[in-house]
């Protein structure tokens, strides 16, 4: 909400504040003001001059040589301005002038012509241009004829004004209009304001005479206002209106449009103006759209209607969409003589359906879909006529032609003092209750502590006790409210096991290297199925698709985090980071239904993705690629974080290289994946090598163990033996490393593979698997007898299950 200051002292006296120090107290009382920002900067030294003569530029077919009297004097000035004329009143900025940009105007030169100045338009003036008025957008501004020669044009155009953006709550309908803004700052402030009555002037002839109303649905219309004014003369409306408009936004149009965005700005409520004549009927019948019916509105868009829709019709043809916008049939024109105004009340939610249906949000829409005053709806329209009358020439024609089944009472609050006081804290005297119940202009009866309080119509958001213990406690003041320390015995917070985990499972990845990212829960629809770890694929029957999506690259929840992740690594790697590993943290959503009807199952996942050198030492001339086994490191390092064992299975998965992939197992059950993406998907992506891996970390929490342990230091020597075994290529050297440990169990602490050899020396088919084994009784010494024992058994083992054969 934009509120005019000048404006607003025309309601309640506020000149005895500096704009910052009224700001700061509407926000201490409840609604914060975003900013405070004047019209236009920095303009000095502008007039009013009169154009006395126009004459074309003799050097210049597109300037004219204009000489204007500013009141002291008369100056010579070249203008370009396509609509300069002789006898125009305009504004002047003469030699010494400041324009916004502190624009300093000198004397100069033009084609060979001195010009003493510049005629200036109304964006020069720092006028934005969207609420230029359409006739002046391409050129200069016209004063009306009885601005006096020589006056402060700043003044005049009101660009002396500040601006005070109010940050409105959605329940705070009552401060979007300036007279709620005026009973806001009297309550603020201990000032005076009431909304003045409206005296409307009528003729003996009788609005029913001309119209009649007809409501089909009174709960989406339960109060629907007609008046009638004839002999209207549309014209530009008198420049303080402008003004007021300007600073509020909005672009001024005509009179009559005019004076409803002025209405609607002063008093709330929306209103709307038909062509009398265009309307084509003297019956206003209100009802519920036709399935496919259509309507031209104002901006020249046809538009489809639905059954949800409320419209204003002539009795057959609709003629606007109720408290969005009117049709174009029936719309004001220049030749405009008979007036039919409406003034209305129309259900917030049958407003907000229309407008979210047509993608149409108005400053009539946004305040019937909060909700109106009742009782302001009819003195709106009589203000309107007030205007119309007094700016236009109008007549009025004698009577309200009205459907009227709105409830316009007041609400009934009760209070009281010591409850009141124990929520606040407080201790607030019923006095003083009173007193704040005046400010805020609300009525009351008072029995010794108890207060029953009638609220106004317009506070359509108090309807509790706890609304009026708000409104109490900010009149009262919140810096006023004791500040109290809790009192009892408190516990220091901590994380759950689970927090803390993630927590862990994160620091360590960013230990290793790999940065976080953040991306996006929702994806385009061919991305949904695409990198699903196959436990996750097994159980998932379909995807979880929005209704509404914001766009259709983010239309369904994800099944997994890398689609989203390898983009994020695509567009930095075609913006020249060619050396990238991210890693993320997120749940995934899984549905078991093909249709959905229930909330999906949240699956916490880790997911990292690894491109282009993985180490860089140019001192040691050093690089290393990034590869399958960077990315089974990272998940091995993980399995040591959390002492959860991983085996790993080689396999074939969609989308990732059919040689370089492998299942993450744990427990009998897989929890993920490591590969490198499919050389098809990289070329896609614009990457090369790409190395992922993507692990269920549900499934690892639920296994984690927190009793942490302990092991200490080896007191005795270990032993380390080598082997080399030669194996059919098919065997996988994780499941000759499982025999060696079931085998050499309990002497055997580690196993580690430290070399694979295919080639010169091994029949075709065969490959060499080295084993480093090491041997260790944390108890004692072992003997040579005892490791040998071990030795033998470990060979007879890995020959009998996997015919392996000691290389020799």
């Amino acid at each position: 909400m934009l509120v005019s200051l000048n404006w607003l002292q025309e309601y309640i006296d506020v000149s005895a504040y500096k704009p910052e120090e009224l700001a700061e107290i509407i926000t201490k009382t409840g609604i914060e003001v975003e900013s405070v920002e004047p019209v236009a900067e920095n303009v000095t030294g502008v007039v009013v001059g009169h154009v006395q003569s126009c004459l074309q530029h003799p050097n210049a077919d597109k300037l004219n040589l204009c000489q204007v009297d500013v009141g002291e004097e008369t100056l010579q000035i070249v203008c370009g301005a396509p609509n300069i004329g002789e006898g125009q009143k305009v504004a002047v900025a003469a030699p010494g002038a400041v324009l916004p940009g502190n624009f300093k105007i000198k004397k100069t030169k033009l084609r060979g012509e001195v010009s003493n100045g510049m005629i200036c338009s109304l964006q020069e003036l720092g006028v934005d241009e969207k609420d230029v008025p359409k006739e002046y957008v391409d050129g200069i501004f016209v004063f009306p004829e009885d601005a006096e020669v020589g006056a402060d044009a700043v003044s005049l155009l009101n660009l002396d004004d500040l601006i005070i953006e109010l940050g409105l709550t959605p329940n705070r309908a009552d401060a979007m209009s300036m007279a709620g803004v005026a009973y806001e700052v009297a309550a603020a402030i201990d000032g005076e304001y009431q909304l003045a009555e409206e005296h409307v002037e009528t003729s003996d002839e009788k609005a029913s005479d001309y119209i009649s109303v007809k409501v089909e649905d009174q709960e989406a219309n339960p109060y629907y206002g007609a008046f009638v004014i004839k002999d209207v003369t549309v014209g530009p409306s008198p420049l303080w209106m402008r003004n007021r408009l300007t600073a509020a936004g909005i672009r001024p149009i005509n009179n009559v449009v005019d004076i409803t965005n002025y209405v609607l700005m002063e008093y709330g409520q929306p209103l709307h103006a038909f062509d009398y004549d265009r309307f084509g009927s003297k019956e206003i019948v209100t009802r519920r759209a036709e399935e496919g019916e259509t309507i031209e509105t104002l901006d020249g868009q046809e538009r489809e209607l639905s059954a949800g829709h409320l419209v204003i019709t002539n009795g057959s043809k609709p003629h606007a969409i109720a408290g969005v916008m009117g049709g174009a049939h029936s719309e004001v024109h220049d030749d405009t003589t008979t007036i039919l105004l409406e003034a209305a009340y129309f259900a917030p939610a049958v407003v907000r359906q229309a407008s979210k249906d047509h993608g149409l949000r108005s400053e009539s829409s946004s305040r019937f879909e909060k909700g109106v005053d009742p009782n302001r709806v009819e003195r709106a329209g009589k203000r309107a006529c007030e205007l119309l009358a007094e700016y236009a020439g109008g007549t009025v024609l004698d009577g309200v032609v009205r459907f009227d089944e709105l409830d316009k009472s007041e609400k009934q609050v009760t209070i009281e003092t010591d409850r009141i006081n124990a929520r606040l804290g407080t201790e607030i005297s019923a006095g003083e209750i009173a007193d704040i119940l005046r400010r805020l202009q609300f009525g009351y009866e008072q029995k010794e502590e108890v207060f029953t309080i009638s609220v106004p119509t317009r506070r359509g958001d108090i309807t509790s006790f706890e609304d009026i213990l708000e409104e109490v406690a900010r009149i009262y003041g919140y810096d006023n409210l004791p500040y109290t320390l809790p009192q009892g015995a408190s516990q220091a917070g901590g994380l759950t096991t689970r927090q803390a985990l993630k927590r862990k499972v994160k620091a360590y990845l960013q230990g290793a290297g790999l940065h976080e990212t953040i991306t996006y829960s929702l994806t385009h629809k061919n991305k949904v199925h695409q990198l699903v770890s196959p436990e996750i694929k097994a159980k998932a029957k379909g995807s979880v698709d929005l209704a509404m999506p914001m766009s259709e690259d983010h239309g369904s929840l994800r099944l997994s985090l890398l689609p989203e992740l390898l983009e994020s690594l695509s567009y930095n790697v075609a913006r020249k980071q060619e050396n990238i590993a991210y890693y993320e943290v997120g749940t995934v959503f899984v549905t078991e239904e093909e249709k959905v009807t229930k909330q999906p199952d949240e699956v916490l996942r880790a997911s990292g993705a690894l491109t282009g050198q993985w180490l860089v030492h140019p001192w040691q001339q050093e690089k290393k690629a990034a590869d399958f086994f960077v990315a089974k490191g990272m998940v091995e390092g993980l399995s040591n974080l959390l002492g959860i064992s991983f085996t790993y299975e080689k396999a074939k998965l969609e989308d990732l290289h059919p040689g370089r992939t492998a299942v993450i197992r744990c427990g009998g059950n897989t929890v993920g994946f490591i590969g490198q993406i499919h050389p098809k998907l990289q070329k896609e992506l614009g990457l090369k090598e790409t190395f992922v891996f993507d692990i269920n970390l549900e499934a690892l929490f639920e296994q984690y163990e927190k009793e942490e342990t302990f092991r200490a230091i080896p007191r005795h020597p270990s032993v380390s033996r080598d082997i080399a075994l030669v194996v059919d290529e098919e065997v996988f050297a994780g499941d000759i490393q499982a025999t060696i440990e079931q085998a050499g169990y309990p002497l055997v602490q580690n196993v580690q593979v430290f070399d694979v050899y295919q080639g010169e020396h091994l029949e075709e088919g065969k490959k060499s698997l080295a084993f480093n084994l090491l041997y260790l009784d944390p108890v004692r010494t072992l003997k040579d007898e005892e490791v040998e024992t071990a030795h033998e058994k470990i060979l007879a083992a890995v020959k009998d299950q996997h015919q392996a054969e000691l290389r020799g």
